[in-house]
């Protein structure tokens, strides 16, 4: 004996309703887009926290550590604060003090270690009268105030032979 259908019945069930057997495709499709977008956005999430550390990947070590760092508070705590610090470290390029540091440590290691040289006596201060009166120092000659004379009177320039 067949079952007839109720009068009010729909004839025809509506494709969103699960079959008898218990598969529902609707469902099914579903779940599948809502995995697909959850790994998605997660994708999309820790590369937006990796951008600070390429950005920063050519920089120093240190201050690449330093970007690390920030990023991975930031992610940790989601604290948004961390991550701006870490992207405008990432594009800010410190300048570096330790080359020119370690250049310095490096020049005063050979200067302690170098033989000193003989001390040589220094040229004699001008006097107060002599600026004054613009009176200039004689030169002296490689040799000394002495040998610069005889070289003066060998050229002929000496005052006491005009004299004679």
């Amino acid at each position: 004996m067949e079952e007839a259908l109720h009068s009010l019945a729909p004839h025809q069930l509506p494709v969103f309703l699960p079959g008898p057997d218990g598969s529902d495709f609707l469902f099914t499709a579903v779940v599948v887009v809502m995995i697909v977008v959850v790994l998605a956005f997660g994708v999309i999430y820790f590369s937006l926290h990796a951008l600070p550390e390429k950005i920063a990947h050519g920089a120093s070590s240190t201050q690449f550590q330093l970007i690390g760092v920030l990023a991975l508070l930031a992610m940790f705590t989601h604290n948004n604060l961390f991550w701006v610090a870490a992207l405008l470290l990432a594009t800010v390029k410190l300048p570096d003090f330790t080359t020119p540091l370690n250049s310095i440590s490096r020049s005063l290691e050979e200067l302690k270690n170098r033989e000193p040289a003989p001390l040589q006596p220094s040229p004699a201060p001008l006097q107060s009268s002599d600026v004054t009166s613009g009176i200039q120092p004689e030169p002296e000659g490689p040799e000394g105030p002495e040998e610069s004379e005889e070289a003066s009177q060998a050229e002929g320039d000496d005052p006491e032979a005009e004299s004679r």
